[in-house]
């Protein structure tokens, strides 16, 4: 049974391929093109980010570099590597805290990372590919092997490439691919006046 039912059943219109993206466990064994990959990163390159500082990094490993692939792999939490070894390409997400120009804290760099993200994983949708982040990885472990320098930090991981059949996973993994999407409505966390009290704009109905 494939997990064919995952576009998102919105409230209101949004571009095809936000309503078509999510993150599945399960990966084929089947490599990105290279091309797509350059694709991704490049979309990634032109995501916004405060004073334009681009305060992101990516470590990136594919299975067939075996022994990158293990390495990148290990810096991922035992539970997402269960399921992430499958993928055919890994990625950490590394920020850098601090802006460049004055090397004062960027409360925005975090935020700035996900932005790239979101660019990455649209452009990855598009192409037909999935993308599963993952908060679940092992930051100290990251700097050590990749040497990454001071004030700047492995924040989050990425595994890249063509969603599995459910029906040939594990059963854990199988019941977390088929399950429905589901999200707050938007009159849970767009609020006017003061908090908790919804928008009035937030519960009119699509047309």
């Amino acid at each position: 049974m494939a997990a064919k039912n995952k576009k998102a059943a919105t409230d209101y219109p949004i571009l095809q391929v936000l309503a078509e993206r999510w993150s599945p466990y399960g990966f084929e064994d089947r490599p990105v093109p290279e091309a797509d990959l350059r694709s991704l990163f490049e979309a990634a390159r032109w995501a916004a980010s405060s004073y334009n500082e681009q305060p992101w990094n990516y470590l990136l490993a594919t299975k067939e570099n075996s022994r990158e692939f293990g390495r990148l792999l290990s810096c991922l939490v035992e539970a997402n590597q269960a399921w992430a070894k499958a993928a055919p390409v890994l990625v950490l997400g590394v920020v850098h805290l601090r802006f460049a120009k004055n090397n004062q804290d960027n409360r925005a760099a975090v935020h700035d990372l996900g932005l790239a993200a979101g660019n990455l994983v649209a452009e990855a949708t598009a192409r037909g590919l999935s993308v599963h982040q993952m908060i679940g990885i092992l930051p100290d472990k990251a700097r050590e092997i990749y040497l990454i320098p001071e004030h700047s930090e492995a924040w989050t991981a990425m595994a890249i490439g063509y969603k599995a059949d459910p029906a040939k996973l594990p059963d854990a993994l199988k019941e977390r691919d088929l399950a429905p999407r589901q999200r707050k409505p938007l009159s849970e966390f767009v609020f006017t006046g003061q908090w908790g009290q919804p928008s009035p704009l937030m519960l009119k109905r699509g047309t």
